[in-house]
């Protein structure tokens, strides 16, 4: 192709070249593919300055999800989610005004905000941080946030954690859980949201929460719920799923387990009348959510349990084990 020669500086024979390229992030190497002009008269190799392919930036983004970190739209989401501005939020967490902006706009943070940030996204974290520091937001603005932080599940949460400690301890954000503290009221609302307007299998049912936190994983480096998953004969399945299941079946008059008599089984089907609550969710996470609802639309249980053995993550671990989030990089959709 012709064209101008930064060089030359002269129009002439261009040669388009990609290639595989080890950019250095912290003194580590990371491969990115970039996209770049050869002049064929002088040998002078440049970048195309309209391109939105910035080698740099795809290797801020890659070695943010290799060591689980914060990646910016993540940042902005959680802002647009709660109306809080770049502003505030960097007074909130004592931060100089630029510092944020920055790291919306692809910089690459260090390790201790990084940290701050991963805390903060955390909606009981961002709510005693707003007590703690009342006079950065306005009265009526907090109002509003603490209206969508406010627990909405008629007490499902407190119940329900209370009970689940006592029987199996309070884990912390790990591999196992997508780098995430458990959110109760988003496993709920992720049921709920799944078998709206079509009773669900139970079977099936795991799957898709299961597609869901990895998907969301294996694109954002983080989980939605902070479930984790184990592997069990039809399939990875949220661990001790029976007691989110009772806790709905039990406290919540709209959402009822069904058994149904097959010919040759008994199936069990959760059936729902309520509409789930989705302002727990950001942007990213209602975008997987729709996303592996409508995919497995038409898949039977045994279709996507079937799918679900041949993940890699699945694969590589036995019986009763814990599913690492890490095997969501090789999922099947």
């Amino acid at each position: 192709m012709l064209g101008i020669c930064p060089n030359c500086e002269k129009e002439t024979t261009l040669e388009f070249i990609k290639r595989d390229e080890n950019i250095i992030v912290r003194n580590e190497p990371i491969k990115v593919n970039v996209e770049f002009y050869k002049c064929v008269e002088c040998g002078v190799e440049f970048r195309d300055p309209k391109s939105l392919n910035d080698p740099l930036a795809i290797a801020y983004r890659e070695y943010r999800h290799v060591h689980n970190m914060v990646q910016p739209e993540q940042i902005k989401e959680f802002r647009e989610q709660y109306n809080i501005t770049q502003q505030e939020l960097s007074n909130l967490l004592g931060w100089g005004g630029a510092t944020l902006s920055r790291y919306e706009n692809g910089a690459l943070q260090d390790e201790a905000h990084d940290t701050v940030l991963r805390l903060i996204l955390e909606p009981r974290n961002f709510r005693d941080l707003l007590e703690n520091k009342p006079e950065v937001v306005s009265e009526l603005k907090r109002k509003k946030i603490n209206g969508l932080l406010v627990d909405s599940m008629k007490g499902f949460e407190k119940s329900f954690m209370i009970m689940y400690e006592e029987l199996f301890g309070r884990y912390k954000p790990s591999k196992y859980s997508g780098y995430k503290e458990l959110e109760i009221a988003k496993i709920f609302n992720s049921i709920i949201f799944f078998c709206k307007d079509s009773d669900v299998p139970k079977t099936k049912l795991n799957k898709l929460l299961f597609y869901a936190d990895f998907k969301h994983f294996k694109e954002y480096t983080v989980s939605i719920t902070g479930a984790q998953y184990a592997h069990l004969p039809f399939g990875p399945a949220p661990d001790h799923y029976q007691y989110y299941l009772a806790a709905l079946d039990n406290e919540e008059e709209n959402i009822r387990i069904e058994e149904r008599v097959f010919a040759d089984y008994i199936g069990e089907f959760l059936v729902v009348t309520t509409n789930p609550n989705l302002s727990y969710f950001s942007t990213s996470e209602l975008k997987i959510l729709t996303t592996v609802k409508e995919y497995f639309s038409n898949f039977t249980a045994k279709a996507i349990s079937e799918l679900s053995h041949r993940e890699i993550g699945y694969q590589s671990t036995k019986d009763g084990d814990l599913i690492s989030y890490e095997y969501a990089a090789s999922l099947n959709i």
